[in-house]
């Protein structure tokens, strides 16, 4: 007997060409909405929240706008999830990633509707995926060795990151930077030790990296206001006990003169403390909470610079940075590692007052300062630098560099097309639909500049079955360019890392031939 219904009333279920329908329309229409903000030319979006505040962010970041949608398709999700690992891992490509997964789902819809077995084209779309990075791999440049070629590709990599973003008409500064803020970690990839302070005023071109540590707080009244051969003890702990702390405590005198007392007690309390942490030997004391007037008064008289309320970013990373760890004990003071730098002063960036750590024992750490006309263009301009210094610093692990401008695309097209020339049985139509995807990324660079990308993309086509071609597209004179004069570079990691993300997303959504939306649990239920 047929069971008639399996699933409660509110759980639905579409199975086969629905299923399947559903989850490639969902990942198109992602792919589409991002795919306006890919290359040189691409347009931003904004994203308002219907939150409270209705904050707004004006961005062109694959990653940044994709995890700012609230999405129901679970195909379009798998999409949001993998620009987000692509951001995470190599900070760049995060719009290419989604576009080349849209495409090979779109090429794999007219495949399926060709009655080709799904499986048929994930195997093609492996075959497709190993002779691509293959290729790559024949065609990439390693300049490791050469310190100065090697320098200069990290400045290419920098500026083509860069020329996607608002960055965009003062690139070459802001690749400076990048590439010095960089080239100070000595090839780690802890982005932690490059601190980005945004400071509304000013254009963007007045940004600039200053070593050392920059902490956005004052000075106190009253408290030196240049310290040279600093020792500083960073801290987390109350400064703040001279008030009598028990709330809702009854302290019943008989005379005036007994409150006094237990003021005076709590007031040697204090000094008791702030003597213990004199005694450690520091002329800077940098503490995450409050301290009160007469703590820092002992402090003053002392020649100690005190520092209060330094947000918990600013502690750990002048930690980290100074070489010290945060204390909250001051009992033994042997046991504690003080941070050290050379010289603390204020400075001044625009209207505001901060201070300056400089000669700091982690040689590594840096600041970069942006000025720029608002808020919302100063955390766009901040997204950018971060992608441009995720993609460097992995650069200088992996230091393999290719061209950019849809060469990539059009070196991987090429030996996919030649593949499925030689590959028997249907797999070769699924080879062949995998190249038109990679084709798709040129087109799309040249549809965002307004030129005819038919045209464009059918020379550099030809351009490319000349052996050792350097072709791709030139957006700004709106031809077929040359990739190597123009110094137009891309990592080797960000491509291979496009490529394989997108070719398993694809692959996932495509093995889908059922979705079952489960009723939510009913409080009820649970009795």
């Amino acid at each position: 007997m047929a069971v008639d219904k399996l699933f409660k009333d509110e759980a639905t279920e579409e199975k086969g060409e629905r299923a399947r329908m559903a989850s490639f329309i969902g990942a198109m229409a992602i792919a589409d909405l991002v795919k306006t903000t890919l290359g040189p030319k691409g347009m931003d979006k904004i994203l308002q929240s219907t939150g409270r505040g209705h904050s707004v962010t004006v961005t062109n970041d694959g990653a940044t706008i994709l995890k700012s949608l609230h999405i129901d398709n679970p195909a379009a999700k798998v999409l949001v999830d993998i620009s987000k690992v692509q951001d995470d891992e190599v900070g760049d490509g995060t719009t290419s990633v989604v576009v080349l997964a849209g495409e090979l789902l779109r090429e794999a819809e007219k495949l399926v509707n060709a009655k080709i077995h799904p499986m048929t084209i994930i195997s093609g779309y492996r075959m497709a995926a190993e002779c691509s990075r293959n290729a790559l791999l024949e065609k990439v440049v390693d300049n490791k060795l050469d310190a100065e070629k090697f320098k200069a590709d990290l400045m290419k990599i920098a500026m083509t990151t860069l020329s996607s973003k608002i960055l965009s008409q003062d690139k070459e500064h802001f690749a400076k930077l990048a590439v010095d803020a960089v080239m100070r970690l000595k090839g780690s990839t802890n982005l932690e030790a490059i601190q980005i302070i945004k400071k509304p005023g000013g254009s963007l071109k007045e940004s600039f990296l200053d070593e050392g540590f920059i902490l956005d707080k004052k000075i106190g009244v009253g408290q030196p206001k240049r310290i040279e051969n600093a020792k500083i003890l960073v801290a987390n702990t109350a400064m703040d006990t001279d008030k009598v702390k028990i709330y809702g405590a009854r302290v019943r005198v008989d005379s005036m003169a007994k409150v006094a007392e237990i003021e005076v007690a709590e007031k040697e309390k204090m000094r008791e403390k702030v003597q213990k942490i004199i005694n450690h030997g520091i002329n800077c004391f940098v503490n995450r909470q409050l301290i009160y007037n007469f703590p820092e008064e002992l402090f003053a008289d002392a020649g100690v610079l005190a520092i209060e309320h330094a947000d918990f970013d600013g502690i750990e990373r002048l930690a980290l940075v100074t070489g010290g760890e945060i204390a909250s004990t001051f009992d033994n003071p042997e046991s504690v590692k003080l941070g050290h730098c050379k010289l603390i002063e204020e400075i001044m960036i625009g209207e505001d007052r901060l201070i300056h750590f400089s000669g700091v024992e982690l040689g590594q750490a840096c600041t970069i300062v942006l000025r720029g006309a608002s808020p919302h263009m100063l955390d766009e301009a901040e997204r950018s630098l971060h992608d441009a210094l995720c993609v460097l610093s992995q650069t200088v692990n992996d230091s393999r560099v290719l061209l950019g401008g849809g060469w990539p695309e059009m070196v991987m097209a090429k030996a996919v097309d030649e593949l499925a020339r030689k590959t028997p049985g249907k797999r070769s139509h699924a080879i062949e639909a995998f190249s038109r995807a990679l084709v798709a990324i040129p087109t799309t660079i040249a549809d965002n500049a307004g030129l005819d990308s038919a045209e464009l993309v059918a020379q550099l086509r030809a351009e490319h079955h000349k052996e050792g071609s350097t072709a791709g597209i030139d957006v700004i004179s709106g031809c077929v360019g040359d990739m190597a004069e123009l110094g137009i570079s891309e990592a080797f990691k960000v491509k291979q890392a496009v490529l394989l993300s997108a070719t398993e997303a694809a692959e996932m959504i495509l093995r889908v031939d059922e979705i079952i939306t489960c009723a939510p649990r009913r409080r009820e239920d649970r009795m």
